[in-house]
């Protein structure tokens, strides 16, 4: 709590100029001290982690990363720990990690404030119910992701999504009916989105994998020390050049591709975790090659019905 309220002090003293000058030029001088401070406050934490707590982490493919590139970063989603384990193991190896995050999370006492001075998007969740009362309530989500892009454009920046929407449980899966073992289903619209406002900017996908082999924590049993081990797996991937600037809202054969890709990409992330979790030797420290799988043949042997198609 004291580390996050000295960096967020100095935060707001910052963004304070930039709200009272919303200019290019002074966001072009602003962003970088403000993102400089923000990495600070992820070492920090890092720092008091390997002070307290005797949690073992693996670690692999996070090497090789560059720091002045722009990267769009996407995850699996076990616990409010992985925001944790992805800014320690991905700090200063590439930019600033920038969350799509949802709206209600920008009331948050100091941190809510905190993500807003780092241009963090807030995106607001609507119903299908909603959604079929007013389909214009689809266009808002895309407007905030296109300003967001709009800002992350001026500097490096790494635009972190976590697909699955929520928190993976055991009944959100069995209520999805997902045909993933240890995943929720993909929701495809802030990834395509952000693609769609930034097009070529992106360098490269960074996908990584968290598993916590021996069951996921709670936020509090992580601050307590109470989590064995950690495993992440990192892989640099190149985005399709297909998907740069298309429109994910209007076009029907893109969205349908778009929804394969990432597929693919969840049936090998699927199997990575099963790979940690059904072998005892990987729970004890041994760090195995991710299997090599065939994503789309992956998902073509799962039971359940396609990706839902909507943003």
């Amino acid at each position: 709590m004291l580390n996050c309220l000295v960096w967020c002090t100095l935060l707001f003293v910052c963004a304070s100029v930039k709200l009272l000058l919303p200019f290019a030029p002074v966001r072009r001088r602003i962003d970088p001290l403000l993102n400089a401070l923000a990495t600070a406050w992820v070492a920090c934490n890092g720092a008091w982690q390997r002070l307290t707590q005797p949690t073992r982490w693996d670690v692999q493919g996070a090497e090789g990363l560059r720091g002045d590139g722009w990267y769009l970063v996407l995850c699996n989603h076990r616990s409010w720990v992985d925001i944790l384990v992805l800014q320690r193991v991905l700090n200063r190896r590439i930019p600033l990690l920038k969350f799509f995050l949802k709206q209600q999370l920008l009331y948050v006492p100091v941190m809510g404030l905190a993500w807003w001075a780092l241009d963090f998007p807030f995106l607001r969740r609507h119903g299908k119910s909603a959604l079929a009362k007013n389909p214009a309530l689809r266009l808002q989500d895309r407007e905030a992701t296109r300003k967001a892009c709009e800002k992350f454009a001026l500097v490096p920046t790494s635009v972190m999504s976590f697909p699955e929407g929520t928190r993976f449980t055991p009944a959100k899966h069995d209520s999805q009916r997902s045909p993933y073992r240890h995943l929720l289903k993909p929701k495809a619209g802030a990834l395509a989105l952000s693609l769609d406002a930034m097009g070529d900017r992106f360098d490269a996908l960074i996908d990584a994998t968290i598993v916590y082999p021996q069951g996921t924590p709670t936020f509090w049993a992580f601050l307590c020390g109470r989590v064995p081990q950690i495993v992440v797996r990192v892989q640099e991937l190149p985005i399709p050049p297909e998907f740069f600037g298309a429109d994910y809202t209007q076009d029907t054969a893109h969205r349908r591709r778009f929804h394969r890709w990432l597929e693919g990409l969840w049936g090998h992330k699927d199997a990575v975790v099963a790979s940690f979790l059904q072998h005892p030797d990987h729970a004890t420290g041994v760090s195995p090659e991710p299997p090599d799988v065939d994503p789309a043949a992956a998902v073509s042997s799962m039971k359940g019905q396609p990706l839902e198609d909507r943003p």
